[in-house]
Parts: structure tokens; sequence; C-alpha cells
């Protein structure tokens, strides 16, 4: 057993997977290397904001967390109890729990990945960083065909550029992000489309619209915010999915306009873990209970949690999260199976509603 420093696991998700993120609180560079367009609502001309929300905590606040409550101890390895072959296709709806925030959803013939990391770390090098301590649920090399990723922003424990290459080479599929994450990705070969919040596009006869999220972005030193981050809602098929990506609860602001410009949920992909201390995670990372009254203001009929168990970033002990959800959804009267945190190698065929 060994004990990860909080330092090394907030810093190497958090923003250049992280350090990097974090010491930007300090460079205001007047470039943005990512993207150029007009001012909006929650753009400057530089950098992306959340509009009456709270920006990511600075360096200081990072040093008196790295010098604060030790993370609890994760261990080195976690069996993977089975590591599934998806069918080719699903008509329906069926999503599979890779790891993190890696789910395979098959829908109405289409097989969409979500911000797919099969790296060992989510760290800009091979050798430092946050290691998994579980292998992925579904192996590489038994992936169906991809058609699509959906990428919610760019922190290295959610856009892996070493993953997106092998999916390049392997599957060669579309790429839907906010915008300013094509120029990271451009290396890669891939087709890569970009929205601003309120956008939309369409994947085979599914629409894709890119919805707000109460998070940041960053990969190295001086480019805080500088490319957007966001959630997505899969409309027709099955019925409309969201993944939200990563986000704080935010007073409910990133679902509380879900129900009336989508209809009913059938699902809602949601994070959970990353939120210890509180004091210096909970506006960007939700935790298990704002995820289950997430799950409520956007009228979701089922949830899947995901951003737990297979990374540790933070200070709260892996399974955590997991009974943290359970404890929640006692607190609120939902029902056990409709909020469901999956661990790599599950998969769930949605219930119709």
């Amino acid at each position: 057993m060994s004990r990860r420093p909080a330092f090394r696991s907030a810093a190497a998700t958090l923003g250049l997977g992280a350090v990097g993120g974090l010491f930007a609180a300090c460079a205001r560079g007047p470039r943005n290397p990512y993207y150029s367009g007009p001012v909006s609502d929650h753009f400057d001309g530089t950098r992306f904001f959340n509009p009456d929300g709270a920006p990511p905590r600075g360096f200081r606040d990072l040093l008196r967390w790295r010098f604060g409550d030790k993370p609890d101890e994760w261990p080195a390895t976690v069996p993977l109890q089975a590591q599934v072959r998806p069918a080719e296709r699903v008509d329906d709806l069926t999503v599979t729990m890779v790891g993190h925030a890696t789910m395979l959803i098959q829908t109405a013939g289409l097989n969409i990945l979500t911000d797919p990391v099969w790296s060992d770390r989510a760290s800009p090098v091979s050798f430092a960083g946050p290691k998994r301590v579980i292998a992925p649920g579904i192996a590489f090399d038994d992936l169906p065909p991809i058609d699509v990723v959906l990428l919610s922003h760019n922190h290295y424990d959610h856009l892996d550029l070493a993953t997106l290459g092998r999916l390049k080479a392997a599957h060669d599929p579309r790429v839907i992000t906010p915008l300013g994450n094509d120029t990271l990705i451009a290396g890669t070969g891939l087709r890569c489309e970009t929205l601003d919040w309120g956008d939309q596009t369409t994947a085979a006869h599914l629409g894709v619209h890119c919805v707000p999220s109460h998070h940041w972005s960053a990969r190295g030193v001086g480019d805080r915010s500088m490319a957007l981050w966001g959630g997505f809602v899969l409309t027709g098929g099955a019925g409309p999915l969201l993944f939200i990506g990563d986000t704080g609860f935010d007073q409910g602001r990133p679902y509380s306009a879900i129900p009336d410009r989508f209809g009913p949920l059938r699902a809602a992909l949601l994070p959970i873990g990353a939120y210890d201390p509180e004091w210096f995670l909970a506006d960007q990372h939700q935790n298990p209970d704002e995820a289950v009254r997430g799950l409520m203001l956007s009228g979701a009929a089922y949830g899947i949690g995901h951003h737990w168990g297979a990374i540790q970033l933070t200070n709260e002990s892996r399974e955590a999260p997991f009974e943290a959800l359970e404890t929640a959804k006692q607190t609120h009267g939902m029902a056990p199976d409709r909020f469901r945190a999956l661990r790599p190698g599950e998969a769930w065929a949605i219930p119709a509603v």
C-alpha cells in the first residue's frame, strides 16, 4: 500500500493535469494560443469564465491544501472483476464504464466514447503524476468501432493525446468538443468539430448539443481557461442523454435549464468524485449529494456516477464517493436503482422510460 501525495494528485489533474493550471493563476499572458473569437457572456476575449460563478482557486490555496490534511490512502492496485467485450452495435441504450470519465455510450447504432483515457497516468509525462489503480473496463483492442468522441475539456484526466492518437489509428472517430480544444487535438489528425455553449451539431441521426458546466481548463503554465469546457446532451434515438463532464454544482445552474430545453432525460452521466477538501474543490467538482440533486433538477430518469475510483486526485478514499452516493439517495428519497456508480467493466442497459 502506498500513499499518494495530495499535491501530486491534485496537480496532475486539476490543471496541467495540473500544476501549470494552478500556477497560471499568477500568469496572465495576453495571448490565447487555442482560440480567437468574439467576446461573449462567458469569454472576455482571452479567457473563458463561468458567468456569475466562481473562478478556480489559486496557488496560495493549493499550498494550503498541500500542507493541510493528508489524503486517505488508496490501494496501489485494485483487481478488475472482468473486462467486458461490448456488442458491436446497440439499437437502444447501453453505457459501459471504462474508468474515471471514460464511458462507452452505445445507442441508435452509434458507438460514442466520453473523455477517452487508456493511458496509465493522467499527466503530461509517462513517469509521474496520478496513476490509475484499476485497469480499463474495456481493453482497447476490444472496443467496437468508435464513431464519435465527446471531449468535455482539456485537463489531463479527460483529454489524453496518446489515447486519441490510438483511436485515430484504430477507428478514426470524429471528435466533438468545446471551443479551443481542436488546437490541442490537431496533431492527432482526428476530425474535430468545436461547439460553443448553446451550439448543436448532428452525429448520424442524433443531435449533439453543447451545454454549460461550471469548471475550468489548463494544460500548462499561462493557459488557464483559454479553452472552453462543457457538457453534451444527445437527442433523438433512444431518448435524451446528458454527459456533463466535470462540473461544480453552482447552485444547480448546470442542470436547471435542461428539462425546459430538452424535455425529460432518459439518463444523465454525472461526476461524483474528486471533491475533498470541499473548501478547495466545491466550486469546480460536485460531491455525491450535489450529484443526486443535479440528477433531480435535470429531470433524468436514471443516473450514472463517474469520475471516481480509478485515479486518486484528491483527499477522499477510493470508496467514499460510492458510499456517499448511497447515503445521498436515501436522504433525498431516491430509488436505489435510479442512480448507479458504475465500476470499470460494468455495463448498464438503461431501462426504457
